[in-house]
């Protein structure tokens, strides 16, 4: 029975790490990466790293103007932000 449980649990906890799903509109719908990355430099964010997450998001770390540390996920088609975590 213990067995069971922990096979559970180690199947599970994956999930609970998972970032949000921010569409499911097809690709062709996406804003472009590169000019998107352009969009939000240009409203002060330095992006140390961008990536397309498993939930079709767009997700940065980095900095916002402010100099706080973030890591947003993006809605890809509308560009609107899904979640946000900010550090100061």
């Amino acid at each position: 029975m213990h067995k069971i449980v922990l096979l559970g649990l180690a199947l599970a906890a994956p999930l609970a790490f998972a970032g949000p799903q921010c569409t499911s509109a097809d690709k062709a719908q996406w804003q472009d990466q590169a000019k998107f990355q352009e969009q939000l430099k240009a409203q002060g964010y330095d992006i140390q790293k961008f990536k397309v997450t498993s939930g079709n998001c767009y997700e940065i770390y980095g900095h916002d103007k402010d100099k706080r540390k973030v890591e947003i996920y993006f809605d890809p088609v509308s560009g609107k932000p899904v979640k946000e975590s900010f550090k100061d």
